[in-house]
């Protein structure tokens, strides 16, 4: 793992939101400095965004903020204002890396685009993250992580299945196309620091929402693109395994996983049922094929235990298996613990925060506390009184 490896990059952030802000929190904790741009007054959309905040609202510090801010400076900035546009150009000249996450062509009105920064700073990397890309047809069309799921297809396969109960699309519970894209970007970054300490000249990098929605479909889209198969929502089965899916035992829920046959021959072992033992069910293509009747006669012999007790059995027989936790249940896992997963910092002015560890970070890693807006204008020549 890595441990303060960007201690001499300097990052100018004009990201909002989470896939910028997630990549820019990336770098912040890998050891650079990371200059976050805001809004005079409002700050960053996200810091609003409750209901939940540290202490109170009127801190200017929602959770939602304080996930993917941490370890930055906030400055703040009026596009509009020469003072505050020259002191952003006099930054961009002594900074390695420019994110931004505006709609295309807005920072060109206000001499902040890549072609104007790179005469000024030629070895400037300079990334903007977009929903559909700088340019094409749909490239000033706005969009949230939601609607990526939705346009990106995602959600076209993600649900219960139509002839079931309850059928129809389900976003994922946390914005996964942010998240994906705020990693891909800070690859990205990192890439672009390595290239250019090879060849001294900055880049420019175009990514997008829709690129990154696209991309994700992995193993489903190279079926698609090779057999032209469309995946279908199937609920919580999986498509290439069975049995590969969540199970109701006495006291809840959990998720068993058979990845191959030498699994099922030990589930086979521990259940010693004769239904399981005919031929149609000894390779995974036949489970696949009968997989309907295969969990109907699963179904009755897992309920006669709880969770934990198949948990023992299936841990013997080294077979993959998992509650179905909440996330208080997360927190307190002793393995979540021995790690050091969840972290708090001491914020100046809010007390105790408390943080999910960047799992980039070494064992010995420490995150930083999110910053107030405006926190650290003094430090770079920004009006104080914003």
């Amino acid at each position: 793992m890595l441990s303060f490896s960007l201690n001499n990059i300097r990052v100018l952030d004009l990201t909002r939101i989470l896939a910028g802000p997630w990549c820019t929190q990336n770098l912040a904790e890998l050891g650079a400095e990371v200059i976050k741009v805001e809004r005079p007054v409002s700050g960053d959309d996200s810091r609003q965004w409750g209901p939940s905040y540290i202490k109170k609202p009127s801190s200017g510090m929602s959770t939602y903020f304080s996930s993917c801010n941490r370890g930055k400076h906030s400055v703040t900035a009026n596009f509009k204002d020469p003072e505050d546009l020259k002191t952003l150009r006099e930054l961009a000249k002594q900074v390695d890396i420019f994110i931004e996450n505006y709609k295309p062509g807005t920072l060109e009105k206000y001499g902040l685009g890549y072609e104007e920064l790179k005469k000024i700073n030629p070895q400037l990397i300079y990334i903007s993250i977009s929903a559909y890309g700088q340019y094409g047809p749909k490239a000033r069309q706005p969009g949230y992580d939601y609607v990526f799921q939705g346009v990106g297809g995602l959600m076209s396969y993600t649900g219960i299945a139509d002839n079931e109960a309850g059928a129809g699309p389900i976003r994922v519970g946390v914005a996964v196309i942010d998240l994906m894209t705020g990693m891909y970007a800070t690859t990205a970054a990192l890439a672009a620091l390595q290239k250019r300490a090879q060849t001294q000249k900055g880049c420019y990098i175009d990514l997008s929402l829709l690129d990154v929605a696209v991309a994700m479909h992995a193993n489903l889209g190279s079926e698609f693109l090779n057999t032209g198969n469309l995946p279908i929502r199937s609920g919580n089965k999986h498509s290439n395994c069975a049995p590969y899916d969540v199970f109701s035992t006495l006291d809840g829920h959990f998720i068993l996983a058979i990845g191959n046959d030498t699994q099922f021959e030990c589930l086979r072992s521990i259940l010693n049922n004769e239904e399981l033992n005919q031929s149609k069910f000894n390779k995974n293509l036949d489970r696949l094929n009968n997989r309907d009747e295969l969990k109907e006669i699963l179904k009755p012999i897992l309920k006669t235990k709880t969770t934990q007790e198949w948990g023992v059995l299936l841990n013997e027989q080294n077979i993959p298996w998992g509650p179905i936790n909440t996330l208080n249940d997360v927190m307190n896992d002793p393995q979540v613990q021995f790690r050091k997963i969840v972290q708090k910092t001491q914020h100046d002015q809010l007390g105790i925060i408390y943080h999910l560890k960047n799992p980039l970070l070494s064992a010995h890693g420490k995150t930083q506390s999110p910053p107030m807006l405006g926190q650290h204008n003094h430090l770079y020549g920004f009006n104080t009184q914003d």
